[in-house]
């Protein structure tokens, strides 16, 4: 390939790195991977994927950002970005000390079954930890930006678009394997299992938060 060349992407392909660039912001274990963790083994897969919705919905906002480069919303992330970071790692912590006080049972118990609706006030949880968490803002931007450099700009709003949709899609694909993939290991728990889980994960998630509320408090310093 000659310098400077470009690389033209035909629909599918460009369906095709939004599902990768999807998958590969989900996979990395964080914060929201130990939630939607949790949330399968003591609620089931649906409660599970709620969680991981979430992440879904804050993904698509962070790729949609990036992609048609929505400077308001980008500048307003980017002017406050220490107070919402600092809002992220406080909802963290209170997560993770949750956990560690929660009483270990299944809230939905196995065998039985739930639906969606059930655990619908998981979505904006998670959906804000991930538009807090300053890996995924800037692993997002670079990811699309990335991929916006190599093919020479996204032609027009409906490639950019079909990338969005794709990132969301690939970031669904993951959360969904992950809580089928739990779900089937449910049985296998008993009362001190649990209770060791859900003591791991919110020692897990106080330590994002105080990560995060230490890296935001100082940054009102410098």
């Amino acid at each position: 390939m000659e310098s400077g060349a470009q690389i033209v992407l035909s629909g599918f392909q460009l369906v095709l790195a939004g599902l990768g660039i999807g998958i590969l912001m989900a996979a990395p274990v964080g914060p929201v991977n130990v939630l939607v963790i949790q949330r399968a083994l003591s609620r089931g897969f649906w409660g599970g994927l709620a969680a991981g919705i979430g992440a879904v919905i804050g993904d698509g906002l962070l790729a949609a950002i990036a992609a048609f480069s929505v400077t308001a919303i980008s500048d307003v992330i980017t002017t406050h970005q220490r107070d919402i970071q600092v809002a992220g790692g406080a909802l963290l912590i209170a997560f993770g000390v949750g956990l560690l006080f929660a009483k270990p049972q299944l809230t939905i118990p196995v065998g039985q079954r739930s639906h969606l609706g059930e655990h619908t006030g998981i979505i904006p949880q998670t959906f804000f930890l991930t538009v807090t968490n300053p890996g995924a803002i800037l692993g997002m931007a670079a990811m699309v930006g990335g991929l916006g450099t190599l093919v020479g700009g996204l032609g027009g709003y409906l490639e950019a678009l079909i990338l969005v949709v794709s990132v969301m899609c690939g970031s669904l694909l993951w959360w969904l394997g992950l809580s089928e993939l739990i779900s089937h290991i449910r049985h296998m728990l008993t009362e001190s299992r649990l209770k060791l889980i859900n003591r791991i994960a919110g020692i897990v998630l106080i330590g994002f938060g105080l990560l995060l509320l230490i890296d935001g408090v100082t940054r009102y310093f410098r």
